[in-house]
C-alpha cells in the first residue's frame, strides 16, 4: 500500500522531533484527528510480524 504524506505534517502546529511526534496547543479538532488516526494506523503497521515495516520478527528466522 503507497503512502501519502498526510496533510498534518504541513501544519505549524506540528512537531516532528525524532520519536516524539506531537501538536502544538491550538491545532484544530480536525487535525487533531487526523493526527491520531495516522498514528493508530502506524500501530498497526509496527505490529504485523515479518512486515517490511513491522518491527516485530519471530524467531528463529528460518521455519
Amino acid at each position: 500500500m503507497p503512502r501519502i504524506r498526510p496533510t498534518f505534517m504541513d501544519s505549524p502546529y506540528f512537531v516532528d522531533e525524532p520519536g516524539n511526534w506531537h501538536l502544538k496547543e491550538g491545532a484544530s479538532k480536525q487535525l487533531i484527528q487526523e493526527f491520531h488516526s495516522y498514528m493508530e494506523s502506524l500501530e498497526h503497521i509496527q505490529n504485523r510480524p515479518a512486515s517490511i515495516d513491522g518491527i516485530h520478527i519471530d524467531y528463529p528466522y528460518e521455519r
